[in-house]
C-alpha cells in the first residue's frame, strides 16, 4: 500500500478513538502505533500531520502529540449568490474573463486503484527518477545560499543550462526561469496578447492552452492540423482573416495528435509569421519523452531565429515529477522585458531551493541515464497499448504511431459519442479522455485521448485496452 493512502487509513483509526483520551491527553508514541498498527514511521508521521491540519492534535516536539482542546467550528454556510452578478458584470467587455479547466481537472484527477488510467497528464512514479530527485533535493538544501532570495530572472547556472539544453544560438541572458510549462504559457499569453485579441491555435490543441488563452480574455482561432503538423497554407489564412499577432503550437510530439512538425514545413511556419508581424509561442513541452526508437528530434524553432518571432516554453516537470514545476521562458528583443514584467507581478520568482534542486538534478549522471530509461519505457508502454487496440479494435489506431509523448489520439466510429463512451468506460473500470476538450470549435469527427503514461505498468495498459474496446461493443 502507498505510505499516502496509509496514512490516511491510521489518520482514519486514530480519528475515531480520540474519545478515549481526556483534552490535553497525551496519544501514544510514534513507536507505539508502529508496533499496534504495523505501520512505518513515514506512515505515522503522515496520519499525525492530517490530524494536527484538521486541528484534533497538537504535536510538541520533544513532548509528543496530545488531544486538542476542540475542533475546529464548523462555519455557518453563507451566501455567495452576489457572485453571480460579479462576475458576469463586465458589459462591454467582450469576451468574459472565464476559464474552463474540465480539460485540465481531467488529466490532473486521481483515479481510484480499481479504475485503469488512460486519462492522466502526468507519468507514473514508477517511471520518474525519485531516488535521483529526493538526492538532488537534499544536496541543494546543503548549497550555500540555498534559501536566499534568488535573482528574479532565475538562478545564472540554471539559465545558462537551459540556453545549452535548447541549444542553436540561445543564449544564457534570453532565458526566464518560469513555475512550469502551464504557468509559463499564462505568462506569454498575457504579456503578447492583449484582452480581446484573437490568438492562433492549433486544432485540435491542449485544452490547458484553450483554458488560459480564455482566462486571459483572448479568443482562439483554430488552425488544423495533420500528421506533418499545423497546415501552413491555412496558418497563413487564419493569420489574414483574424488579424492575430500570436500563434501557439507544440511543434515536437503534439498533444494529443503525436504530429512533429515536418522539416518542409518548420521554415514556412517562422516565414507566415514573420510576414504577419506575429509570435510563434514553442510549446516544447515533449521534448525529453521521445521514444527509445524515435528518429533524432528536429532541433526547436528557436534554436535559429534571430529575429525574436519564437517564444520558447521548456519545462522539466514532464519526464521527472509533477512537483518540480521549473521551465525555461525564452525570448530576444522587449518582448523578453515584458514577459520579465509580467512574470515578476504574477509570482515574483521560482522558490530558489527548487531551482538548486534542478541544477543537481539536470547535473548529475543520473539524469542521462533516467532519459535512456525512460524513452525505452515509454516505447514497451506504446507498443503495448497500442498492440492490444490493434487486436481488438484496429480501426481506432491513427496511422502513424507517435514517436514521443505518452497519448493515443484514437479514432472513434462515425456516430460514437465520445463522452458517452468515456463515461461507459469510465463505468468498466478504465479512465479516457473525449476529444470535445481538444478542439474551440465543432470536432471534425468523433475521437478520443488514451495514454500510456499514468497506469502502473504494462499489463493495466492491456486491460485498459480491452476494458475500452468492451465499453465500445457495448454500446454498438
Amino acid at each position: 500500500m502507498h505510505e499516502r493512502s496509509s496514512g490516511a487509513d491510521l489518520a482514519a483509526v486514530l480519528r475515531s478513538e480520540l474519545d478515549r483520551y481526556p483534552v490535553g491527553g497525551r496519544l501514544p508514541s510514534s513507536r507505539a502505533l508502529m508496533e499496534r498498527h504495523q505501520v512505518s514511521p513515514v506512515t505515522v508521521t503522515r496520519a499525525i500531520a492530517l490530524l494536527a491540519a484538521e486541528g484534533l492534535v497538537v504535536s510538541r516536539p520533544g513532548a509528543g502529540v496530545f488531544r486538542a482542546a476542540a475542533p475546529r467550528p464548523v462555519p455557518a454556510a453563507g451566501d455567495t449568490s452576489w457572485q453571480e452578478v460579479a462576475l458576469s458584470a463586465e458589459a462591454g467587455v467582450p469576451p468574459a474573463r472565464s476559464a474552463d479547466a474540465s480539460g485540465v481537472l481531467g488529466a490532473l484527477a486521481v483515479q481510484p486503484a480499481e479504475v485503469i488510467d488512460l486519462n492522466g497528464g502526468y507519468l507514473h512514479s514508477s517511471l520518474l527518477p525519485e531516488q535521483a530527485l529526493a538526492g538532488a533535493l537534499a544536496r541543494a538544501g546543503r548549497r550555500p545560499g540555498a534559501w536566499s532570495r534568488p535573482p528574479l530572472e532565475g538562478l545564472p547556472e540554471l539559465r545558462t543550462w537551459f540556453a545549452r539544453d535548447i541549444g542553436g544560438t540561445v543564449s544564457a541572458s534570453e532565458v526566464l526561469v518560469a513555475a512550469g510549462g502551464q504557468s509559463a504559457l499564462t505568462t506569454a499569453l498575457r504579456s503578447l496578447a492583449a484582452p480581446g485579441a484573437p490568438v492562433l491555435v492549433e486544432s485540435p490543441t491542449y485544452p490547458g492552452l484553450l483554458a488560459v488563452a480564455r482566462a486571459a480574455g483572448l479568443r482562439p482561432v483554430p488552425v488544423p492540423v495533420d500528421a506533418d503538423g499545423v497546415r501552413p497554407g491555412l496558418l497563413a489564412d487564419a493569420f489574414a482573416a483574424s488579424g492575430a499577432r500570436v500563434f501557439v503550437c507544440q511543434p515536437l510530439y503534439q498533444n494529443p495528435t503525436g504530429a512533429v512538425l515536418s522539416a518542409a514545413r518548420r521554415p514556412e511556419v517562422l516565414r507566415i509569421a514573420r510576414a504577419a508581424g506575429a509570435f510563434v509561442v514553442e510549446d516544447d513541452f515533449a521534448r525529453r519523452l521521445a521514444h527509445a526508437d524515435a528518429p533524432p528530434p528536429p532541433p526547436p524553432l528557436a534554436a535559429d531565429d534571430p529575429d525574436g518571432v519564437v517564444v520558447h516554453i521548456r519545462s522539466l516537470t514532464k519526464p521527472t515529477s509533477a512537483n518540480l514545476r521549473v521551465a525555461a521562458l525564452t525570448a530576444r528583443g522587449p518582448a523578453l522585458e515584458r514577459l520579465r514584467a509580467v512574470q515578476a507581478v504574477d509570482s515574483f520568482f521560482v522558490p530558489r531551493p527548487l531551482q538548486e534542486a534542478a541544477l543537481e538534478l539536470v547535473g548529475a549522471p543520473a539524469w542521462a541515464h533516467h532519459l535512456r530509461s525512460l524513452a525505452g519505457r515509454l516505447q514497451e508502454r506504446r507498443t503495448a497499448l497500442a498492440g492490444a487496440l490493434g487486436r481488438l479494435r484496429p480501426e481506432l489506431l491513427p496511422e502513424r504511431l507517435p514517436a514521443g509523448g505518452h497519448h493515443l489520439w484514437l479514432r472513434l466510429p462515425d456516430g460514437t459519442d465520445p463522452q458517452q463512451l468515456a463515461a461507459a468506460a469510465l463505468r468498466a473500470g478504465v479512465a479516457v479522455t473525449p476529444g470535445r476538450a481538444y478542439f474551440t470549435a465543432e470536432p471534425p469527427a468523433p475521437q478520443l485521448r488514451a495514454g500510456y503514461g499514468a497506469a502502473e505498468g504494462v499489463d493495466r495498459l492491456v486491460g485498459g485496452a480491452e476494458r475500452l474496446a468492451a465499453a465500445l461493443d457495448g454500446m454498438a
